[in-house]
Order: C-alpha cells, then sequence, then structure tokens
C-alpha cells in the first residue's frame, strides 16, 4: 500500500466484488439445476422464479445508492456482500420451493451494494482522467466470475454434492468482505491525498466528479426514461439468456463439459469486451458503444434460437460474447456520461428498481416456454425483440443533461 497507488487494490476489490456474486449466483445457476430438480422434483418454471427473486434488487437498489451517497460506499458494500453469503450458506438446509426463493432473495438483496455501485463509484472516484477504461477493467470482474465459479461449483458437486458447493461460495463471500472492509473507501478526502501522494495531476484527474444532475433533475428529463427502458430492454440478456445457456447448449448436442466450456467462453470472452467497449466508449461515447453490443447480441441470440448446428452455435457463442461483456461497463458508463456523478449512486439505483421487470421477466419467459415447448428457442427470439426495441430507444437519446466543470 505504500509502494503502489491505493487506487489498484480498491479496484481489485471492486473487481472481485461485480464479479464473485455474478459468478457464483447467475454464471453456476446452470450447474447446480439437475441436481436441485432431480433432489426436489422441481420444474424449470419453479427453479426459474428462483433468478427472479431478482426482483429484491431492484427494490432495495434506491435504498442502497442513496446510503451510498450518504454515509460512504464501505459499510454499504460490506453489508451487502455478507448478505450474499448467508444467502448461500443456508442452502444446503433448504427442504422445499419456498426455502429456495427465499434464500434467493436474500442473496439478490445483495447485488446492488456489492455490484453495479462500488465498480461505478469506486471507478470514477479513484480513477476519473480514464473512467471508460478502468470501467472495462473492473467489471471484467463479472466474467472472472464466469471463467472461475461454474467449474469450481462443477467440480465440487462432481466430487461430494451441491450443498458442499454452496458452502464454498458462502466461504468465498466473507473473505471478499473482509478485505473491502480494510481496503475500500470513497472519502474524497482520503482520494486527493493518495492522488497528490502517488503525484497525479489532482485539478486535471479529480475534474468533473462534483459535475452532474441530482436525481430530481435527472427524472425530470426525457433522457432519463428513454435510458431508463433501453437498459431494462438490454438486460434481459442476463436472467433471461445467460443463466439459460448450459441447459440450453446441452440440449441442443453439447455434452456436459462442453455445455460448461461454452458458458466459460462468453465470461473469458466479455473480459475482452469489456476493455474493448469501456475503450471506446472515451471516443464514440457510451451510447454508441451500447448500441453496438446490443447489436451483437441480438445476432448471438438469433443464432442459439435457430439452430441445433453445434458449430453455428460456436459462432453464436463467439458473437454473442462479445457483445455480451461489453454491456456491464456500458449500463454504469451511460448513466454516467448522461447524468455525471454528483448523485449517481442514486440515480442509478433508481434505474436499477426499473430492471425488476427485465430480472423477474427474463426467468418467467424463459423458463415457461420451456415447460410448454421443450426448449428455449421461443424464448431467445422474444428476447431478441425486446433487445431490438431497446437498441431503438438508445438512438432518441441526446447527449448529456449536464455541463462538466
Amino acid at each position: 500500500m505504500k509502494t503502489i497507488y491505493r487506487g489498484v487494490p480498491v479496484a481489485l476489490i471492486a473487481f472481485l466484488s461485480t464479479g464473485l456474486p455474478i459468478g457464483t449466483a447467475q454464471y453456476s445457476f446452470g450447474e447446480f439445476a439437475a441436481p436441485l430438480m432431480d433432489e426436489f422434483g422441481w420444474t424449470q418454471t419453479q427453479l426459474n422464479m428462483g433468478l427472479s427473486m431478482s426482483i429484491v434488487s431492484g427494490l432495495t437498489a434506491p435504498i442502497a445508492g442513496k446510503l451510498s451517497d450518504k454515509i460512504g460506499l464501505r459499510p454499504v458494500m460490506v453489508f451487502s456482500i455478507i448478505l450474499i453469503s448467508v444467502g448461500f450458506l443456508f442452502r444446503p438446509l433448504i427442504s422445499n420451493l419456498y426455502h429456495w426463493y427465499l434464500l434467493n432473495a436474500l442473496v439478490y438483496a445483495g447485488f446492488p451494494g456489492a455490484t453495479v455501485l462500488p465498480s461505478g463509484k469506486l471507478v470514477a472516484a479513484w480513477f476519473p482522467s480514464i473512467r471508460g477504461r478502468m470501467m472495462g477493467a473492473v467489471t471484467a470482474g463479472n466474467n472472472f466470475g464466469g471463467i472461475t465459479m461454474p467449474p469450481l461449483a462443477a467440480i465440487i458437486i462432481a466430487n461430494l454434492n451441491w450443498q458442499s458447493a454452496y458452502i464454498v461460495f458462502a466461504i468465498v463471500m466473507v473473505i471478499l468482505a473482509i478485505f473491502a472492509y480494510f481496503i475500500v473507501t470513497d472519502d474524497p478526502d482520503i482520494i486527493r491525498h493518495e492522488m497528490k501522494k502517488a503525484g497525479k495531476n489532482i485539478s486535471s484527474d479529480m475534474n468533473g466528479i462534483k459535475s452532474g444532475t441530482t436525481l430530481k433533475q435527472s427524472i425530470s428529463s426525457k433522457n432519463f426514461w428513454l435510458i431508463m427502458f433501453a437498459l431494462t430492454a438490454a438486460t434481459f440478456t442476463y436472467q433471461g439468456v445467460l443463466t439459460q445457456l448450459r441447459q440450453h447448449f446441452e440440449e441442443n448436442g453439447f455434452t456436459a463439459v462442453a455445455a460448461t466450456t461454452g458458458l466459460t467462453t462468453i465470461a473469458f470472452m466479455g473480459i475482452g469486451s469489456k476493455l474493448f467497449f469501456g475503450r471506446i466508449s472515451e471516443k464514440i461515447t457510451a451510447k454508441y458503444a451500447t448500441i453496438i453490443s446490443v447489436a451483437l447480441q441480438i445476432i448471438g441470440v438469433c443464432l442459439f434460437a435457430m439452430t441445433d448446428d453445434t458449430t453455428i452455435m460456436w459462432i453464436g457463442i463467439f458473437v454473442f460474447g462479445s457483445g455480451f461483456g461489453g454491456l456491464g461497463a456500458l449500463i454504469v458508463l451511460l448513466v454516467q456520461e448522461t447524468f455525471g456523478l454528483i448523485e449517481f449512486a442514486s440515480i442509478m439505483g433508481i434505474m436499477q428498481l426499473a430492471m425488476v421487470i427485465s430480472s423477474t421477466g427474463g426467468p418467467i419467459i424463459a423458463g415457461m416456454t420451456h415447460d410448454n415447448t421443450g426448449s428455449y428457442d421461443l424464448a431467445f427470439i422474444l428476447i431478441a425483440i425486446i433487445f431490438f426495441i431497446g437498441l431503438v430507444t438508445l438512438f432518441l437519446v441526446k447527449g448529456r443533461n449536464f455541463t462538466e466543470n
């Protein structure tokens, strides 16, 4: 800590806090699907309703955002990670469907304060002059979680059982919370001191941190509602597509190992995607970078839905993965680009509240169509149409809502 800029370890914790919850709760979902349905006799729709508990994220996001702006990010972040840990720790004790829903709700209650708010607020505070690039690097934690957590879950389930895998996930979260407590801060005075100690140009590097619109001002603008609609449409990809892909691959000719490899490939590609889209957002704006990201996902999802040829499916994996990864960084960058940083966490919290529609609707669409048709093909086509509507909406967003200081 005495020899490197403190922003580096802070960014590393944000990287892990963004990626490990998503890797354990979303990317790894398919690894637990078969064991849980076999043990409890649940249908795919019943199991997927656990993902719909992500509605709780939307309800807690405005609270977590407001508290982050008022009391600082660290206490909110640590508490959120502990919530996620508890949600995994008690899963081996479930005996009915309602326990499954309750513990999923607990995990998702911690998501806003552990994922999007830390990545958005900490990167903007510690690396304001290279925000796009660093946002890409930090949110690549999503994909790191996707690369590491599903194989970890698969190994533990194969050699022990699904209960042990969830206990390991809980321990990982506790360790992360401890590191976050001792390293993370978004205190402006500390950041300014650390910048000065590292020889950075404070007046230049902190330019724009105090610029932006308040939550009240943002809500009164047309841009706010257009972006909210577009991002809600785009985020159907997380619970409606990502969490179903492993099972979809296996049902369309992939072996179990190949299905896990396909999902891990998407996660691995997402790292490069985030770095790429984070960088070009500084050149062509986050708005147009988001449009490209969503367009690639539309093509990829359509390839998944329209064929069972494994070669074409792998092409779909590469196209979808190219766009999917960047979205995680671009959601935050688009909001910051349009509304600034003064009340970013509060504004982002309201945006996430709207995303309840996608996080709840995606699993329901996927589960119901699978139960009725025996595949995810129709669900993926419907979600591709939703993506397209969101893409068109983004073209209507007009510039930023503030003048940077």
